[in-house]
């Protein structure tokens, strides 16, 4: 999840604004203070986040040499942590910029002028805020490929010229937008959505092939398929379309992910900012889009288009929220809304092929307090037929997570007529529960995170990292000795073992991996092992990858120089052995901007990196100190030319002379 404009903060609402789960629901918080407290003994990295508040940095140091002088699966020169207009990469690696939003993806595609920009254009061109990267191979060749990437939000005081004042209010300064344009919406939707492109690698340095016969752009214009259990729901019917099965566009593409058949899946993240005004009195949607934050009119597009406006389209807003999977192999195929893997704000889709040939799909639902999901396919996946898989995720059981105290995890079906899912509860039918996975989650017990973000399996050990950025709202009568972190401003990481390996399954065990932030500071909480150095720590985990060796690597969200004294990055970190919680920093953004992706190919010799909204910020840098928009940013990366603003792009970072990332 990005950290929007001034003019977006209803984007953050799941950050900061006020909790949309009212449960009972035990939270994270509640249930590792119970699981610790009820140990005598507390193991490896779990026993320093337990007792870091309490017994300080030099018995801590003692207690870990052990395991802080472990060999680490990394071998890099760390980059150093800090703040400035440029990025940062690993000596001996090189970073390329790739693509830049508004550059060219087919050979008729207009030239970037961001002083005469235009929705024609745009559909043309790359999209803004890249997100999500994924790679899907061609012929098999780690050095051509499509390359799929989501583009989460838009950032008007960084797009347009002209459209930003500075005022002065209750002391403070701040800046105030003009109201967009009709044509400046219809950019902003073409700047949605995805891009599919095709790559190639060219004498070590990938270039985009402007020609790609696969080359597309979606859109929040595109029309697309609803499939699944909720498909032709009398609650996904509109004005434009009574079938209940049939979409126009997507938004707020935040994660994703690449199936085993080689198609692509977009996650729909915070859409309740796109919708305005008001439902009509009584209307049944009332309590679900409630719980969905909707509407938060963040965006005017409701100015220009009745779909997005609630007093003219009600059930709109229940047609976003799902997971997206489009068909890279036909650039005119429909894309489809796969309903049967649950409406929320869903933050990726990442998947992996079980024992059994079961496909399962690893889903966060990016809001403080609410919850991880898994899917998991009724059909099996076939690896010699890959139109027999197209359907997939038409058919299969959501489940909701129960973390316990006792370090278990139990799965929980989400499905119609079981336990309170009924009709005395709401639930008409599977439709209704997917529609409002939240409620059905609340109803099941399901556990409150902080902030599910981003959710990897790793194919080779049954494991499931899980990325908790952040929980501002944790009170202050939850702390003890064992869980000393109110207000988790930090984030964490969880490792989930599924039962005997086994994807599927509907059981497992978890532990905590990390407890992120400063490890110098004792009140911190923080778990790094000794062996992580000053550059090496980091806050607000969000993205995450496992590279082709099994080894994970953390993209953070939320950095700066006030809140921790460094950018955001690229993180590499130790899961195994003696060295496990030991954090290394191989990537840096510039100044504003997230890191976002990231994305390996399968040979390990290229690292794709998203930097999302580079230059939304800068007031509290030394090197800027002031408001940044469009005539005045805090850095003008890529391309640091006066008559070109700061551009969200993908950086392909490869070794030079060749070689795997990361030793």
């Amino acid at each position: 999840m990005s950290q929007p404009s001034p003019f977006r903060t209803s984007l953050l609402e799941q950050a900061e604004g006020p909790a949309r789960n009212a449960s009972d629901n035990a939270t994270m918080g509640e249930i590792i203070a119970t699981r610790f407290s009820r140990r005598g003994l507390l193991k490896g990295a779990l026993a320093v986040s337990a007792i870091s508040a309490t017994v300080g940095p030099v018995a801590l140091l003692a207690a870990d040499e052990a395991r802080a002088g472990g060999a680490s699966a990394f071998s890099f020169p760390e980059v150093e942590a800090g703040v400035d207009a440029h990025h940062h990469v690993a000596e001996g690696y090189d970073a390329d910029i790739l693509l830049r939003w508004g550059d060219a993806l087919f050979s008729d595609s207009p030239e970037f002028d961001p002083a005469a920009q235009s929705a024609a254009a745009q559909v043309r061109q790359f999209g803004y805020n890249n997100d999500y990267v994924g790679f899907i191979a061609i012929d098999g060749s780690a050095e051509h490929g499509l390359l799929v990437v989501n583009h989460e939000y838009t950032n008007p005081h960084l797009m347009f010229p002209g459209i930003v004042t500075i005022v002065e209010k209750d002391g403070k300064k701040e800046l105030q937008l003009a109201g967009l344009t009709r044509d400046q919406v219809d950019i902003e939707m073409a700047a949605h959505g995805g891009t599919i492109v095709e790559i190639r690698k060219v004498e070590g340095k990938w270039q985009v092939v402007r020609d790609g016969k696969l080359n597309r752009r979606i859109t929040a214009a595109t029309e697309m398929q609803v499939t699944g259990p909720a498909a032709g729901s009398d609650r996904l019917k509109t004005n434009a379309d009574a079938t209940g099965t049939k979409v126009i566009g997507t938004v707020n593409n935040c994660a994703g992910g690449v199936t085993p058949w080689g198609t692509y899946v977009m996650a729909e993240e915070n859409v309740h900012g796109y919708f305005s005004g008001e439902l009509p009195a009584g209307h049944a949607e009332a309590a679900n889009y409630e719980r969905m934050g909707i509407p938060e009119g963040a965006y005017e597009w409701a100015n220009f288009y009745d779909r997005f406006d609630l007093a003219k389209e009600p059930n709109e807003p229940n047609r976003f929220g799902w997971i997206v999977e489009v068909d890279v192999n036909d650039p005119t195929s429909t894309p489809k809304k796969r309903t049967a893997l649950g409406r929320f704000k869903h933050e990726g889709a990442e998947s992996v092929v079980a024992a059994n040939g079961k496909v399962v799909f690893y889903l966060g639902d990016d809001e403080r307090f609410d919850y991880v999901y898994k899917f998991v396919t009724d059909g099996t996946f076939n690896p010699d037929d890959r139109a027999a898989n197209m359907d997939l995720l038409d058919s299969g059981t959501l489940y909701v997570a129960k973390f316990d105290a006792d370090g278990t995890l139990v799965w929980m079906p989400l499905v119609h007529g079981e336990g309170p899912l009924t009709a005395e509860n709401g639930f008409a039918g599977q439709a209704d529960v997917l529609i409002e996975a939240r409620r059905a989650g609340d109803l099941l017990g399901a556990t409150k995170m902080d902030r599910p973000e981003d959710i990897q399996p790793a194919s080779a050990n049954g494991k499931v990292y899980v990325m908790l950025t952040n929980n501002s709202r944790r009170k202050d009568d939850q702390i003890d000795a064992a869980n000393p972190r109110a207000k988790n401003a930090f984030g964490h990481i969880i490792e989930i073992n599924e039962d005997g390996g086994d994807f599927s399954a509907t059981k497992g065990t978890w532990e905590i991996l990390l407890k992120c932030g400063d490890p110098s500071v004792a009140e911190v909480g923080a778990s790094f092992s000794t062996a992580t150095t000053a550059n090496g720590w980091f806050g607000m985990p969000d993205n995450c990858a496992i590279d082709a060796a099994g080894r994970l690597w953390v993209a953070t969200d939320g950095n700066s120089p006030k809140g921790t004294g460094r950018t955001d990055g690229l993180w590499a970190v130790d899961t195994e052995g003696d060295a496990r919680a030991t954090s290394k920093l191989f990537f840096r953004v510039p100044v504003g901007a997230e890191m976002c992706g990231p994305l390996f190919t399968p040979d390990d010799q290229t690292a794709f990196v998203a930097v999302q909204h580079p230059a939304d910020g800068g007031e509290d840098w030394e090197g800027f100190g002031r408001l940044s928009y469009y005539e005045d940013l805090s850095t003008r990366w890529p391309d640091f030319k006066d008559d070109m603003p700061a551009r969200p792009s993908v950086v392909a970072i490869t070794r030079q002379g060749g070689g795997k990332i990361g030793g």
